[in-house]
């Protein structure tokens, strides 16, 4: 082929990638795809421009075909390419083949058609005997045109690392499927996978990475498609500046994510012996703040929020100051009664038969003084030191006698009222005589009475008062017995 064929065949192609050598050179390695180069036809004003010389091809007007992409109607590039792949797949076989069988001829006579025999027949001794070359450069330029316009260089970059390569696929999702990069719903690629292909373009995918994230004591599960700490926490939005990490900011995040706690500064505020200091810190605890303070914890001392928990933004936080001691009382118990029926006491008649007594009860208390208040005594331990003895109570059921003979007829109200002023349980200053007429516990009982006389009931006490004036008249009520009057 001379020089200016070549030329001639530039022109003609004036859509070619690569300097006609290099075209040359891939025709030469990749001589079974020469016959997709029908899928590139381009038509001059309704005449197939393998029937002209080249020269006179290259002068006509073009027109551009409806299987070329830029005339695919919405489906864009892709479509085109992929119409344009299946057409020159059928008459690229045969041609091959022809060109196979009869070192070319064939495959270019198949590619031509009869026009081109019918205008050779027509055109002078030079033209066609130029007109073999010229058929061999349309078939030339016709496969391997349509091999290279499928053909992409494009770059892909995978998780940050980048390689450019060759393909034939039509848009990002088919070349993300022929070179096995497989992503999920946690991965980004850009563009989308949708987007026809073109030469040149770069494809980026971005692996997602799950970060088990505690953020200020809160924890959940993110994704993030950063390959470093700090390039998530950027993408994350947490604010970082004066921020606790537990992992380094250039630290590399694997596919398999990590585990990362975050604390950001806060402001907080502690309020100590009558002071108040306000800090900016990024502690695990209220204690490590309440220390970062330059307050120290003493002994029982404590703070108004539990000293083991996340300190937040605009806390307050009061320090008490705690001292503790012991206190042991002791406590009676009170005992109780038991009251029984006596049939041998007369009704309304009460004996003690046993006398109460109280138990005791040794009670230890721990008395805390909080920020010099004294706090309620918190109760911590008892003992019994003496248990309790009951009262033991007999209760009259005998039905009294009211009537004794010689006694009836007297008045008995007013020795009653002159002796004690009429009450039944009254007790002289001196202990020793009680009751309406004032028995001492001697005579009432050597009159049949039971316990003391001011327990008893006045009908008893008149009763027995009765028979002590049958026994000895009104000599024991020296001075109000005139009351008698008997």
């Amino acid at each position: 082929m001379s020089n200016s064929q070549y030329e001639t065949y530039e022109m003609y192609e004036p859509h070619a990638p690569y300097e006609p050598y290099e075209l040359y050179e891939t025709y030469d390695s990749y001589g079974p795809y020469v016959a997709s180069g029908g899928a590139q036809r381009e038509e001059w004003h309704g005449q197939d421009h393998q029937d002209l010389p080249l020269w006179e091809a290259a002068t006509l007007p073009r027109q551009v075909s409806a299987s070329s992409p830029e005339s695919a109607p919405g489906g864009g590039r892709a479509v085109a390419r992929r119409a344009a792949r299946g057409k020159s797949g059928k008459g690229g076989k045969s041609g091959n083949k022809g060109a196979r069988a009869s070192g070319g001829g064939a495959g270019v006579g198949a590619g031509a058609g009869v026009g081109g025999e019918s205008a050779a027949v027509e055109r002078p001794e030079a033209i066609r005997k130029l007109l073999p070359q010229a058929l061999v450069v349309a078939f030339l330029a016709g496969g391997t045109s349509a091999f290279v316009a499928n053909d992409k260089a494009v770059q892909l970059i995978v998780d940050g690392k980048p390689r450019t390569l060759h393909t034939f696929a039509d848009d990002v999702g088919e070349l993300l499927a022929d070179e096995g990069v497989d992503v999920g719903a946690h991965d980004i690629v850009a563009p989308a996978s949708t987007t026809a292909l073109a030469s040149g373009d770069e494809v980026a995918v971005r692996y997602g990475r799950p970060v088990h994230l505690t953020l200020d004591g809160q924890r959940r599960r993110v994704w993030t498609t950063a390959r470093t700490v700090d390039g998530a926490l950027r993408q994350l939005g947490v604010r970082a500046e004066g921020a606790h990490l537990s992992a380094s900011r250039s630290s590399r995040i694997g596919r398999d994510g990590l585990a990362l706690d975050v604390r950001t500064e806060r402001t907080v505020t502690i309020m100590a012996d009558g002071r108040e200091r306000t800090i900016r810190t990024n502690a695990a605890t209220v204690r490590e703040a309440v220390a970062e303070s330059g307050v120290t914890l003493r002994g029982q001392d404590t703070t108004s929020v539990p000293p083991d928990s996340f300190p937040r933004d605009g806390q307050t936080v009061t320090v008490m100051r705690i001292t503790g001691k012991k206190e042991v009382r002791e406590e009676p118990i009170p005992f109780g009664v038991e009251r029984t029926e006596d049939a041998s006491l007369f009704r309304g008649t009460e004996v003690v038969a046993q006398a109460g007594r109280q138990g005791v009860r040794r009670v230890t208390y721990a008395v805390r003084t909080v920020n010099g208040v004294r706090q309620k005594p918190r109760r911590v331990e008892s003992e019994v030191v003496r248990e309790p003895q009951k009262r033991i109570v007999k209760v009259g059921t005998k039905r009294m006698p009211m009537s004794v003979d010689g006694a009836d007829g007297l008045d008995w109200g007013s020795l009653a009222r002159c002796e004690s002023g009429g009450r039944p349980g009254a007790v002289d200053p001196s202990g020793t005589y009680g009751g309406l007429y004032q028995f001492d516990t001697r005579t009432w009982q050597g009159l049949g009475g039971a316990g003391r006389p001011q327990d008893a009931s006045a009908a008893e006490q008149t009763f027995r008062a009765k028979k002590l004036y049958v026994q000895r008249g009104a000599s024991p009520w020296p001075h109000c017995g005139r009351r008698l009057g008997g």
